[in-house]
């Protein structure tokens, strides 16, 4: 007789006539059916979400690089012909009056104005300030109460599940001071970028401000007034990286390294037991918890005859398999403990 291959088979059928339903079997597997279910919907819940990753690493600015401000402010108690916008960094610029991408627009009567810029700087230590500066003439009160509606720094960024500060500085009111008063916002910036699930970037800035009112003085007499917004930009970049699941977690646990600088960084800690797991786990146990519950209440000794024998033994040889798949036990291993159940020969093992 040929050699069989069908020998190293490990998923041996028992045949229908040995085996017989019980309603716990049927309740259990019910059941089981059901949890696992329930962890393959969880599973996939997480693997259709998305995961927001950062890092942060030095800015690596060019001498060039600028610096997009968008500035939305309302003056309450000045009118447009007086107002204007000037910008001055520590590399030497200084424009009064800076006009384009700039508009005013009046309102109450023409007793107010609406301030509204979009306007590149270096990407330097500076500041921009509304003013009177470049008016032709002053005005007999110079009253700076303002609302600022919005401020903001380079792209604009529509994500919602994206961390941070981008418009700290919204809604913000100051109506209630003396009209001589002048205003400083201190702003920190920290450069950001995000990246979407489709690799694509927006560059763009988050920070932080604090501010104070007073009325300065030189050389005897008053300076005039203003809104000042002082900004430094912070060395350190923060990059947040939207990620996904990779379709290999969703079913399996495969251990992926990460490499960084040449060097492999392992992750095998973050990689799930997924489905795989959750099927064969559940199954296991739903097998092992039937065993019990049948020799408990099913499996008497005043009643054990040679058909419950070959039931029991069947199901052990059964319960073995499943435990030795679970396991990841080898071919030649998964055969000797099948071959230390009499369950493949249940007819012959009940006759003697």
């Amino acid at each position: 007789m040929g050699f069989d291959v069908r020998r190293f088979d490990i998923y041996r059928k028992i045949p229908k006539d040995l085996t017989q339903p019980t309603l716990t079997g049927a309740i259990i597997s019910i059941a089981s059916c059901s949890f696992i279910a329930f962890l393959l919907l969880v599973e996939l819940s997480s693997f259709i979400s998305t995961d927001m990753k950062n890092e942060m690493f030095v800015d690596q600015a060019k001498p060039d690089d600028k610096l997009l401000v968008r500035l939305n402010v309302s003056l309450l108690k000045l009118s447009c012909d007086f107002i204007g916008l000037d910008i001055q960094d520590d590399m030497g610029r200084h424009e009064v009056g800076f006009a384009e991408n700039v508009r005013k627009i009046p309102f109450n009567s023409g007793g107010s104005c609406r301030f509204e810029g979009e306007f590149l700087v270096n990407k330097v230590p500076g500041n921009f300030h509304l003013s009177t500066h470049s008016a032709r003439m002053q005005p007999q009160v110079t009253d700076f109460a303002h609302v600022i509606h919005t401020l903001s720094f380079g792209e604009e960024i529509r994500e919602d599940n994206v961390p941070g500060a981008f418009t700290a500085l919204s809604d913000i009111q100051m109506n209630d001071k003396n009209s001589d008063s002048s205003f400083d916002y201190y702003i920190k910036l920290v450069p950001t970028i995000y990246q979407d699930l489709h690799s694509q970037k927006w560059y763009s800035y988050q920070y932080t401000f604090a501010n104070k009112h007073y009325t300065q003085f030189g050389h005897g007499h008053r300076v005039l007034p203003a809104v000042w917004f002082r900004y430094d930009i912070s060395p350190i970049t923060v990059k947040y990286t939207e990620t996904r699941q990779p379709f290999y977690h969703f079913i399996t646990t495969v251990p992926v390294p990460m490499y960084r600088n040449h060097i492999v960084i392992p992750t095998s800690f973050c990689c799930l037991v997924q489905v795989c797991a959750v099927v064969g786990g559940a199954f296991t146990v739903a097998g092992i918890l039937d065993s019990l519950v049948f020799t408990e209440l099913c499996v008497q000794p005043a009643t054990l005859n040679n058909e419950t024998c070959i039931y029991v033994s069947t199901y052990i040889n059964r319960l073995a398999v499943l435990l030795m798949q679970s396991l990841a036990v080898d071919v030649v291993e998964a055969r000797e403990v099948i071959e230390l159940f009499p369950g493949t020969q249940p007819t012959a093992q009940a006759n003697q």
